[in-house]
């Protein structure tokens, strides 16, 4: 494992704590986008059909649990905690997250590595990866103001990928035959839909101001 996807991992990992110690501190998701929690639940789950099957190491093994148990614990919260689901922005929360479903599952029914469900879900969990935040950064749009912890919550979800990009570039440089054109291609998807938060959060971290986006 190179650095980058080290620090790839764990700003991923530090993204998902800042989420769960915003829900579980202030008990409030007030500016988190519950379909978007849920579309990363269900990234986790088809794509770590192989958890207990196929042991890469400890560490690989216990990533996949810790993902697949937060990601579930925080669609749990901002369900089915009486105090928590009262903050759910429901009415500004109405990005159609079923169509990102329907979409991702077409274009892994036709690019996939193998004709197999395992390949297949794969795929699709990756597609799906690539535009899981877009209710999340409509619903910021929407909200305008953003609090310090759902900011911090986007950026490191955002540093996650683009440490991901600098990972596979590094592998395709120092490692021979090195080839993931799916993840590639939705990876710089991913990174792109970030390009707009990533520039309103630099502007208001320089101007120690308070991050705004515009509507």
């Amino acid at each position: 494992m190179n650095a980058f996807r080290l620090a790839g991992d764990m700003s991923h990992l530090v993204s998902v704590l800042v989420l769960l110690l915003k829900i579980y501190a202030t008990k409030s998701c007030s500016g988190i986008s519950l379909k978007t929690q849920e579309l990363y639940a269900l990234v986790f789950l088809t794509r770590y059909l192989d958890l207990f099957i196929y042991v890469v190491s400890v560490y690989n093994t216990l990533m996949k649990i810790v993902f697949i148990a937060s990601s579930l614990a925080i669609v749990w919260y901002m369900r089915s905690h009486p105090l928590v689901r009262r903050t759910y922005d429901k009415d500004q929360d109405t990005f159609r997250h079923y169509t990102l479903i329907g979409g991702s599952l077409l274009l892994a029914l036709f690019f996939h590595d193998k004709f197999t469900i395992r390949e297949v879900l794969w795929a699709f969990s990756i597609f799906l990866e690539a535009v899981a935040i877009l209710p999340q950064l409509i619903l910021l749009q929407r909200s305008r103001n953003v609090d310090n912890l759902t900011s911090q919550y986007v950026l490191f979800l955002g540093a996650y990928r683009a440490f991901y990009i600098l990972n596979w570039i590094y592998r395709f440089v120092t490692e021979d035959h090195y080839s993931a054109w799916i993840s590639w291609i939705a990876g710089v998807v991913q990174t792109a839909l970030y390009a707009d938060f990533f520039y309103y959060y630099f502007i208001s971290w320089k101007n120690n101001a308070k991050l705004q986006l515009p509507a």
